[in-house]
């Protein structure tokens, strides 16, 4: 994936060069914590000296947030932005959620830098924790406001507690990441999807969506699952 919005064949020698060890960073971070990831680490992987790391990023904590700020980029890419070409309401949240998992399934093996850091920066103040507080945020409001659009749709009852629904659909991912990863559960992906099925049932407006959009909506959840099993 492109880490810049300039073509590769436009960038710079620098550019290249920094997005090579933000690649590598990213990868570190992913398995080794944000705390985890070091200049000299990273030169090593990199075949560089300390300072020609230095030279592109200043300092570790430059470092640490630039790839926060990445992952949070790939998430959208990865998650965010497939799924808002989804119908308006119920089908584009179950794709959100879809895709969400895809994610959170592929990176087992790797870890995930938000619930990683989550536990790292929870009660350590200073910019890393921010950058990551508001990346997490800003995807809680995407859910939110695309369950509110599912309610004013017509496809929740207008009685659904969006912020309850937020909550409890992150608490799923929550414990797909527990199980899968840290317990190694089989069939860690399959509960939490069916944990979601049964959540959006318990709020599904008795008129919601005909039959023919229901079916619709099913078997694209049922593509990206497909895909998750295949990538993972």
């Amino acid at each position: 994936m492109a880490h810049t919005d300039m073509p590769p064949k436009f960038m710079r020698k620098g550019e290249m060069t920094r997005a090579a060890i933000l690649d590598v960073a990213i990868t570190l971070a992913s398995r080794d914590g944000l705390e985890g990831l070091t200049i000299g680490l990273l030169a090593e992987k990199m075949n560089m000296s300390k300072s020609g790391v230095f030279a592109h990023f200043g300092s570790r904590e430059d470092l640490q947030i630039e790839v926060v700020k990445l992952y949070h980029r790939q998430f959208e890419q990865e998650v965010f932005y497939p799924s808002i070409k989804e119908a308006r309401g119920l089908p584009r949240l179950e794709g959100m959620f879809a895709r969400w998992i895809r994610q959170v399934t592929i990176e087992i093996a790797s870890g995930c830098i938000y619930i990683s850091g989550a536990v790292e920066y929870d009660d350590r103040p200073g910019e890393i924790r921010e950058q990551l507080v508001t990346m997490v945020r800003t995807w809680q409001q995407a859910l939110h406001r695309c369950t509110l659009q599912a309610i004013e749709a017509g496809h929740l009852r207008a009685d659904t507690d969006a912020d309850q629904l937020v909550y409890e659909m992150y608490g799923l991912i929550l414990g797909l990441h527990h199980d899968a990863r840290f317990l190694k559960k089989a069939g860690s992906v399959e509960r939490a999807q069916k944990g979601f099925d049964r959540l959006i049932d318990s709020y599904r407006d008795p008129k919601s969506l005909p039959a023919s959009a229901a079916r619709k909506s099913s078997q694209t959840n049922q593509k990206i699952a497909a895909k998750t099993t295949a990538a993972h």
